[in-house]
């Protein structure tokens, strides 16, 4: 034993002490300042996530009836309990069907979303302008 600590350099020791310590880096996600109409305005802004987030993607699809229909958008950090959540909740008087969806590397929540089309993302805007 002894023959083995004299062949071992101190500084070898601690380099290889220092290898075995993993960094904290912290996740990269992307953030909407505010839900968005167009998936694309999330993009524009990454931010790191406090260590125990995830990077959320949210797609709420608001009704009013028959007759009226927006789609909102949201990226952002979030717990894990929020990961996974697809409910209802009422607002500014619609209906609103939300579904949560996350993923935990670097900028993952940059994909589009599955449901987007020229007309959900037009329709808000005819509407307010009609």
């Amino acid at each position: 034993m002894s023959q083995w600590k004299s062949a071992v350099s101190p500084s070898l020791l601690s380099l290889l002490l220092l290898s075995c310590v993993s960094t904290v880096v912290p996740l990269r996600c992307y953030t909407c300042l505010f839900p968005a109409i167009s998936p694309m305005d999330c993009l524009k802004f990454p931010q790191e996530c406090p260590a125990d987030q995830r990077c959320l993607s949210s797609t709420a699809v608001g009704t009013r009836g028959d007759s009226y229909r927006v789609v909102l958008y949201e990226k952002s950090c979030a717990v894990p309990s929020q990961c996974g959540l697809t409910g209802q909740k009422y607002a500014v008087g619609l209906n609103f069907t939300f579904t949560n969806e996350c993923c935990d590397t670097d900028l993952c929540n940059a994909a589009p979303y599955r449901s987007t089309t020229v007309i959900t993302m037009l329709l808000p805007l005819t509407l307010t302008l009609w």
